[in-house]
C-alpha cells in the first residue's frame, strides 16, 4: 500500500510541475487564433471598419470584429484583455501595460444644425454655450431660437479633447441631451433645430451639419497642420503588451493606408508636428 501511495504522489507532483511550467502570454491575445477583436473610439470607427473590410479581403484567414463604445471603454477593455485592440482619441498614461500605436490624426468639428445660420463661433461663445450661459442663438450671431446641446458621455474621447482644447478644462453642462456614438450625434444635429454638438469630421455632411470655424479658423487639414485649428487629436490603437504578428499587421495596414485615411477625413501621423 505504501508503494502505491508513493507512486500516486509522484505522478501528481509531475502533473502539477507540468502545469506550473506553461509559458505566460505577455502579448495582446483576446481573440481566438485567426481573429482580431477591437473596441473603443467611435471617432476612429469609420477608419477601422473600412480598413477591416479591406484587410480581410486580402487576408481571408483573418476575421476582424469591430465595436465602438468610446475611448475609455476601449482603454479599459484592452487593459483587461477583453479585446486585442483598444481604440482611443486620448492617451492612457495610467495603464503602463498598454503599448500605444498612433495610427492617424482626427480633426473634430463643433457642429450645428444649418438652420441656426451660424458659421463661426469664438472660443468664448463656445464656452458660454456649453456652460449653459448662452441659451439662444441670437446671443451668438445666429437667427434666434433655443440652443439644444447634444453631449457625448464621459467615456467619450471626443468630449475629453473638447474639454482640454476648447473648454479650458471645464466639463460641459449636462442640461441637454447625451448620445453615446458619433454617428447618432451627427444624425441628431441634422434633425434637431438649434442643435450643437462635437464630432469627428468623418461624420460631417455639409448638407446636414455645419462644422463652424473657431475664432475664424475652419476645421481644414491645412489649419491642423499649421496648428492654427486646435480641436484635433492623435488616434491611438492600444495593445496590452507588444501585439502579435497578426495584430501588428492590421495596425500597420491602418497606419499606412493613406488614400483611405484621406477619403475618411483623417490625416497621416507623419504629416503632423506638435500635439
Amino acid at each position: 500500500m505504501t508503494t502505491k501511495c508513493n507512486l500516486f504522489i509522484a505522478v501528481v507532483a509531475l502533473l502539477l510541475a507540468g502545469c506550473g511550467s506553461q509559458p505566460k502570454n505577455t502579448g495582446s491575445s483576446a481573440g481566438a487564433p485567426g481573429s482580431i477583436v477591437i473596441s473603443g473610439s467611435t471617432a476612429l470607427l469609420p477608419l477601422v471598419k473600412e480598413s477591416a473590410v479591406e484587410y480581410q479581403i486580402a487576408h481571408a484567414n483573418v476575421k476582424i470584429s469591430v465595436a465602438g463604445g468610446g475611448s475609455r471603454v476601449g482603454i479599459t477593455q484592452v487593459a483587461q484583455r477583453a479585446v486585442d485592440i483598444g481604440d482611443s482619441d486620448i492617451p492612457a498614461p495610467n495603464e503602463p501595460s498598454l503599448v500605444d500605436h498612433r495610427v492617424a490624426v482626427v480633426t473634430f468639428g463643433i457642429v450645428v444644425n444649418p438652420q441656426t445660420g451660424v458659421k463661426n463661433l469664438t472660443t468664448a461663445q463656445i464656452r458660454g454655450i456649453f456652460s449653459g450661459k448662452i441659451t439662444n442663438w441670437n446671443q451668438a450671431g445666429g437667427r434666434g431660437g433655443p440652443i439644444t446641446i447634444i453631449n457625448r458621455p464621459r467615456s467619450s474621447g471626443t468630449r475629453a479633447v473638447l474639454v482640454k482644447t476648447i473648454l479650458g478644462g471645464k466639463e460641459p453642462s449636462e442640461s441637454g441631451l447625451t448620445q453615446d456614438s458619433s454617428g447618432t450625434v451627427a444624425a441628431m444635429v441634422a434633425q434637431t433645430p438649434g442643435a450643437i454638438s462635437y464630432v469627428g469630421m468623418a461624420y460631417v455632411k455639409p448638407s446636414q451639419q455645419t462644422a463652424v470655424s473657431i475664432d475664424g479658423v475652419g476645421p481644414a487639414d491645412a489649419n491642423v497642420l499649421r496648428n492654427t485649428y486646435k480641436y484635433w487629436s492623435y488616434e491611438h490603437m492600444f495593445t496590452n503588451g507588444q501585439p502579435s504578428a497578426q495584430v501588428a499587421g492590421f495596425i500597420n495596414f491602418v497606419t499606412s493606408g493613406t488614400p483611405l485615411l484621406r477619403r475618411l477625413k483623417f490625416i497621416p501621423v507623419s504629416q503632423v508636428k506638435g500635439g
